[in-house]
């Protein structure tokens, strides 16, 4: 089966306008289903959540309904669902929770192939508690991770390992399971964004290896806010600062003030929609979304490799500096001689939005010496062809 693209695109009020969006990497589109879920929650009757009144009790339904949606979506039990404002705000909450247990001597490793949602929060907790920041290097010929350095990086007292699960410029996905296995076999705990690598495969955070896996609904068709997704029984042990009146049950106890209905009910409508995007005969909902997905990786991986034989049609005018063979369908690219801002400019000339900058990723390009900003170019679900062609038209015109 194959995604109906068109059919596909009719669910998205935005792509009224003509624009071509590439820019799903820093927030995807919204398709109407998930727009109607959360005007419903906020219009209808709604309370703090309760067991009395009709408002209570749907504001409980939302909340129920977002950790089932999230727990069919990443493969853990809803009482792993701990929702978050951002990826980046859980990252601080847990670098806080999980430091506590830090003592000077310890040590922590992370990726120089990641968005600085997941380093910074780490160094900064590791210099407070006195703990040692080791680093996973890239390798500049392949942007893979360097699994010698991390080898090298390992050792008895390292706590935590916090590694993306698909780099959020060069796409890359590096071997998570493997080093989360590594780092269990030397006793510390695994953190992952999952943050750009959620919006194009189906997650599965047990197979991963994964002990704490953090993604973001906005990035695949969802509201902003943030989902971190653990073993139950692993969030038990971990005790955050909270109010005293707050419950003290696992998630509810790291999730501080009262929960956005709306956005919770906008995340179930979110994979509801993933879902059913190529369902097959799937029955349950994460059969469906194993479907949808396998076929939303092969409409992307085509579009990819349509806009790759393009990019390679235009020359050294345009270094590529995606290059790993197992990565997602996002680019990243400079062109010789010319001001990615200029390009992206340009391009909003023709209605093609595709954004130039860092993205957040000081360490990738601190590494990979990219000293200006770059062009990144990534697909979403509701791209086309069409798309696809008008981005390299207008590329090809700037050039």
């Amino acid at each position: 089966m194959a995604i109906d693209v068109t059919a596909l695109r009719a669910h998205f009020p935005s792509l009224d306008s003509g624009l071509a969006f590439f820019d799903g990497p820093g927030g995807t589109q919204t398709p109407r289903p998930v727009a109607d879920a959360i005007a419903t929650t906020l219009t209808g009757p709604l309370s703090n959540r309760g067991t009395v009144s009709p408002s209570e009790l749907n504001a409980e339904h939302a909340v129920a309904g977002f950790r089932a949606a999230c727990a069919d979506l990443l493969n853990v039990p809803p009482d792993g669902v701990v929702h978050g404002r951002s990826a980046t705000q859980l990252t601080y909450d847990f670098a806080r929770h999980l430091a506590k247990d830090w003592t000077a001597g310890d040590e922590i490793v992370l990726s120089r192939l990641d968005h600085d949602a997941n380093v910074r929060p780490w160094v900064q907790a590791a210099e407070r508690a006195g703990v040692s920041v080791r680093w996973i290097e890239i390798d500049p010929g392949t942007t893979e991770l360097d699994l010698d350095s991390y080898e090298r990086a390992l050792t008895p007292r390292t706590r935590l390992v916090a590694v993306t699960a698909a780099s959020n410029v060069l796409g890359t996905k590096p071997p998570v399971r493997l080093i989360a296995d590594r780092a269990h076999e030397a006793g510390a705990l695994v953190y992952v964004d999952g943050v750009h690598y959620a919006a194009h495969h189906l997650v599965d955070v047990p197979a991963l290896g994964a002990d704490f896996f953090v993604c973001s609904p906005y990035k695949f068709l969802g509201p902003h806010c943030g989902v971190l997704a653990a073993a139950p029984e692993l969030l038990a042990g971990v005790r955050p600062d909270k109010l005293l009146p707050s419950p003290d049950t696992v998630p509810e106890r790291f999730e501080f003030g009262t929960l956005p209905y709306e956005t919770l009910a906008g995340t179930t409508a979110a994979v509801d929609f993933l879902a059913a995007l190529d369902p097959g005969a799937g029955t349950g909902r994460r059969e469906r979304l194993t479907h949808s997905l396998d076929a939303l990786h092969q409409h992307e991986r085509t579009l990819r490799a349509r806009l790759q034989e393009g990019l390679a049609a235009l020359g050294d005018a345009v270094t590529l500096h995606s290059k790993a063979p197992d990565r997602t369908p996002t680019l990243l690219m400079t062109l010789e001689g010319r001001d990615a801002r200029e390009a992206q400019v340009h391009l909003a000339g023709r209605g093609v939005v595709a954004p130039a900058g860092s993205f957040y990723a000081y360490e990738p390009f601190t590494a990979l010496k990219l000293e200006n900003p770059a062009l990144r170019v990534g697909l979403a679900p509701y791209n086309s062809e069409d798309d696809v062609d008008r981005f390299l038209d207008g590329l090809g015109a700037f050039l």
